[in-house]
C-alpha cells in the first residue's frame, strides 16, 4: 500500500479530520467537551453534524447508522438517510445535531433480561464522542451508547465507559497524594491479540455444525494434528497471506492499529495483535476487527472461525487481553521504572491489581464464562479456570523483601550469551513470560489470557476497571486522612501482600499439582459457566458496581439472567445440530457402507473367497450403539425444553445434555474411522485443517 501513514484512517473522521473541517472555536469546544466529559450543546452538535456529513457524502455515502452494542456479542445498526424533502418534490441531504446526539432504535428484540417487556419496544443510542466515526460498507457509522426508555443500560459500552470514569476517579487521587498535579486524567488502555482459524469456504459450507454453531460437532483427529509444532511462527501459506494483507489494509483505513501477524500452534489457526489504545477504542476496534475477518475471508473463498474450540484435539482460540493504566501525560502507571523496589507509586498501584485479582476471582471469571470458552480453558492449552496471577521471580522476591521488612538484592543485569560470536549480546528481560498463567505481569501491563476468540471485551475491561477502582478507593480512602502518609502506605502495601499472596502463582498452571495447592489456598475454581454465574449478583458484587455507578441491583440482575439464559440457548442448539446431523447425515452414510460391504461379502462367498466378518459386525455394532446414544440424546433435549432457560435449565444442559452428546460423538467419531471416505457424507478434520493452500 502506497503512502500508508496518510492513507492510515482514511474512512475515520478522526481529530485530524475534525481540525481541517470544524470552526476553530467549535473544535476547541468540542474536545474540551470530551476531555472533561461533559454535555454538547446544540451549536457544537450541529456543526459537527454538518461537517460530518460533508465529509461521508465526499464519500459517496448517502446513509449513516448509530452502531452500537447489545448483549448479543456483535454489533447493531439501522441505517438511516441523509435526505430531506424540499418543496419542489426534490431532496437535499441534511443531517442534525439532534440526529447526531440520539438515535431511537426498536429495543424490544434485543436481549434486556427482563428489563423490558416486549410490547415495551422504545430504546435510545446516544453519541459516544470519544470514539470517532467511521465509514463502513458506505454507511457513516456513529458509535453510541445503548439504553432503554426508563435509563437502564441495554448494552456493553454503556458501563464500560462508567467503569473508565470510576478507575480515572480514584487513580488520579492517588496520583495527587503523590503529588502529580499534572496528571488530570487517567486512562485503561488495552491491546486484544485476537486468535483465529482459516478454513476453505466450500468445506465450510458443507458442515452443518459450523455453520449453525461455529464449532465441529462431531470429527475424528487426524493422524498429524499440532504434535510437531511446525506450524507455529511458520511460513504462511500463499492464500492466508493474500487473505492477512487484505485484512490489515481493510483495518487501517478504519483506524485500526493492526501490527503484528502469524501462524499460531494449531493447524489453520493464526493471530492478529494491534497496538494498544484507550479501552473503549480498543473494544471498538476488535468488534470492527471480528467482522472484517470473516467478511475479507469470504473475497478469498475462506471461511473466519471466532468459536474457542473449533476443533478437537488441537488448541483453541484466545483473545489475550493487555491491560494497563496511562496518565495523559503519557506515564503508565504499571512501569516499574529502574527500581521497583524503591517505587513506591508502582507498588501501590501493584498492590491494588493484586488485592483486585484475588478479592473479586469471581467476576474474573466470570468476565469469560461462556459455554464455547468452557472447552477452552483447563484444557492444558489455556490457563485453567482458577484465576492466578504472574509476577515473575524479580517482582515476587520484592514483594517479600517489603513483607518481611528486609532490604532486596536485585538481580544485577545479566547478559545473555548465545553461543554465537557474529550475534549480539543483550540483557535479560527482569521477567519471563508465563503461558500458563491467567494474568500475568508482561513489563508494564498485565495480560489476561482467559478471555475466549469471540467474546467482546467490554465485559472483561469494565470489569478490570471497576475492581482496581474499588481498590485504589479503599488505599486513598486511608491515605487521605493519614496523620503520616509515609507510614500508611508502607502499612496499605506490607498489609496487601500479606494477606493477598495467595493469588501470585509463577509456576505450571497446567499441572495437577497447582490445582491441589489452589485448593489450599482457598482460591475458587469454578470449571464451568453454570458453576460461575450465580456469583455475579452476590451481595459484595452488587455493592461494588452500585458504589461506583456501573451498574444498578436490577441491571445487574438483568446480565446475570441475560448469560444464563444464552448458556442454554447455545447447548440446545448445538444438541439439536448434532441429532439433526446424526439422523439426516451420518447414520444413512454408514448404513449404506454397511449395504455395500454386506453385498460385498456375499458376492465374496458366492465365489468361495473368505471375508472378514469382524470389520462388518464391528461397524455395524458401532452403528447400533451410535443410534442409541442418539435416542438418548434426543429424549434428555425434550426434557431440557420444558425446564426453560433459568438457572435449573442451564444446570440440566450441563449434567444431562452435555454427557449425552459427548456419548453420540464418541460413537460417531469411532464410525468416521471406520467408514469408507466415499461414504462419510461432509469434510474431515484432515480436509478442514489442512484444506488451505
Amino acid at each position: 500500500m502506497k503512502d500508508l501513514p496518510n492513507y492510515f484512517g482514511c474512512l475515520v473522521f478522526n481529530d485530524k479530520v475534525m481540525n481541517q473541517r470544524l470552526p476553530k472555536d467549535i473544535y476547541k469546544q468540542l474536545k474540551k467537551t470530551i476531555a472533561e466529559g461533559k454535555s454538547l450543546t446544540i451549536e457544537v452538535a450541529n456543526a459537527v453534524a454538518n461537517a460530518m456529513k460533508d465529509w461521508a457524502v465526499e464519500h459517496g455515502v448517502t446513509h449513516y447508522t448509530h452502531w452500537f452494542q447489545p448483549m448479543t456479542n456483535i454489533t447493531a445498526e439501522k441505517h438511516d438517510s441523509f435526505i430531506s424533502p424540499t418543496n419542489d418534490g426534490g431532496v437535499i441531504m441534511e443531517f442534525s445535531g439532534k440526529e447526531l446526539i440520539k438515535g431511537e432504535p426498536d429495543a424490544s428484540s434485543f436481549p434486556s433480561g427482563g428489563l423490558r417487556s416486549t410490547f415495551e419496544a422504545r430504546g435510545y443510542t446516544a453519541w459516544d464522542p470519544t470514539s470517532y466515526a467511521f465509514i463502513k460498507d458506505g454507511i457513516l457509522c456513529i458509535p453510541t451508547a445503548f439504553c432503554s426508555y426508563t435509563g437502564e443500560a441495554l448494552d456493553k459500552k454503556t458501563p464500560l465507559l462508567r467503569s473508565m470514569e470510576a478507575i480515572n476517579t480514584q487513580a488520579l487521587r492517588i496520583l495527587k497524594l503523590f503529588g502529580r498535579d499534572d496528571a488530570k486524567k487517567v486512562t485503561s488502555t488495552v491491546g486484544p491479540e485476537q486468535e483465529y482459524f482459516l478454513v476453505d469456504k466450500k468445506m465450510f459450507e458443507a458442515r452443518t455444525d459450523l455453520i449453525l454453531t461455529g464449532r465441529t460437532l462431531v470429527g475424528a483427529r487426524t493422524p498429524k494434528g499440532q504434535e510437531l509444532e511446525d506450524h507455529y511462527f511458520g511460513v504462511v501459506k500463499p492464500r492466508v497471506v493474500a487473505y492477512m494483507k487484505e485484512l490489515d489494509e481493510e483495518l487501517w483505513k478504519l483506524g485500526i492499529y493492526a501490527k503484528t501477524k502469524h501462524n499460531e500452534v494449531a493447524p489453520a489457526q493464526h493471530e492478529l495483535a494491534p497496538i494498544y489504545t484507550s479501552t473503549n477504542i480498543a473494544t471498538d476496534h476488535n468488534q470492527l476487527t471480528m467482522e472484517m475477518m470473516k467478511k475479507v475471508a469470504t473475497k478469498h473463498g475462506l471461511a473466519c472461525l471466532l468459536h474457542e474450540k473449533p476443533f478437537a484435539g488441537v488448541n483453541g482460540s484466545g483473545k489475550h487481553n493487555n491491560w494497563s493504566i496511562s496518565t495523559d501525560t503519557g506515564y503508565n502507571l504499571l512501569e516499574p521504572g529502574k527500581d521497583p523496589y524503591e517505587n513506591a507509586q508502582f507498588l501501590l498501584f501493584l498492590s491494588a491489581v493484586i488485592k483486585a485479582v484475588d478479592e473479586y476471582q469471581d467476576l474474573l471469571r466470570i468476565s469469560v464464562a461462556s459455554a464455547g470458552n468452557d472447552h477452552r480453558l483447563g484444557a492444558n492449552e489455556a490457563p485453567p479456570a482458577i484465576v492466578s496471577m504472574f509476577l515473575g521471580d524479580e517482582l515476587t522476591g520484592i514483594l517479600a523483601a517489603i513483607e518481611e521488612g528486609r532490604n532486596y538484592s536485585r538481580r544485577a543485569k545479566c547478559e545473555v550469551e548465545i553461543g554465537v560470536h557474529v550475534l549480539p549480546k543483550f540483557s535479560m528481560d527482569s521477567t519471563d513470560r508465563n503461558r500458563t498463567s491467567p494474568f500475568a505481569f508482561t513489563g508494564n501491563k498485565f495480560e489476561f489470557r482467559m478471555p475466549g476468540s469471540s467474546f467482546s471485551i467490554a465485559d472483561i475491561n469494565m470489569i478490570l476497571n471497576t475492581i482496581i477502582a474499588e481498590e485504589l478507593c479503599q488505599f486513598a480512602d486511608e491515605l487521605e486522612n493519614a496523620e503520616d502518609f509515609q507510614k500508611s502506605l508502607k502499612s496499605i502495601i506490607i498489609k496487601t501482600i500479606k494477606e493477598h499472596k495467595r493469588i501470585i502463582f509463577n509456576g505450571n498452571n497446567y499441572s495437577e499439582e497447582w490445582v491441589k495447592e489452589a485448593k489450599k489456598r482457598g482460591l475458587l475454581n469454578l470449571k464451568s459457566t453454570v458453576e460461575a454465574l450465580p456469583y455475579l449478583t452476590a451481595e459484595k458484587n452488587v455493592k461494588l458496581f452500585e458504589k461506583h455507578g456501573i451498574f444498578t441491583e436490577t441491571e445487574l440482575h438483568s446480565r446475570e439472567e441475560i448469560l444464563i439464559e444464552n448458556y442454554s440457548k447455545i447447548i440446545h442448539i448445538e444438541s439439536l445440530t448434532m441429532t439433526d446431523i446424526l439422523r439426516k447425515q451420518i447414520l444413512p452414510a454408514v448404513m449404506n457402507n454397511i449395504k455395500d460391504l454386506s453385498a460385498s461379502a456375499a458376492s465374496l462367498k458366492s465365489l468361495g473367497i473368505k471375508f472378514n466378518y469382524e470389520s462388518l459386525e464391528s461397524l455395524v455394532s458401532l452403528y447400533q450403539d451410535c443410534e442409541k446414544a442418539t435416542g438418548e440424546l434426543e429424549k434428555v433435549v425434550f426434557e431440557a425444553e420444558n425446564l426453560g432457560t433459568g438457572l435449573e435449565a442451564a444446570k440440566y444442559y450441563k449434567s444431562s445434555v452435555i454427557p449425552a452428546m459427548e456419548k453420540v460423538r464418541l460413537y460417531a467419531d469411532k464410525l468416521e474411522l471406520k467408514t469408507g471416505k466415499k461414504y462419510w457424507p461432509f469434510p474431515t478434520y484432515e480436509d478442514l485443517l489442512f484444506g488451505v493452500n
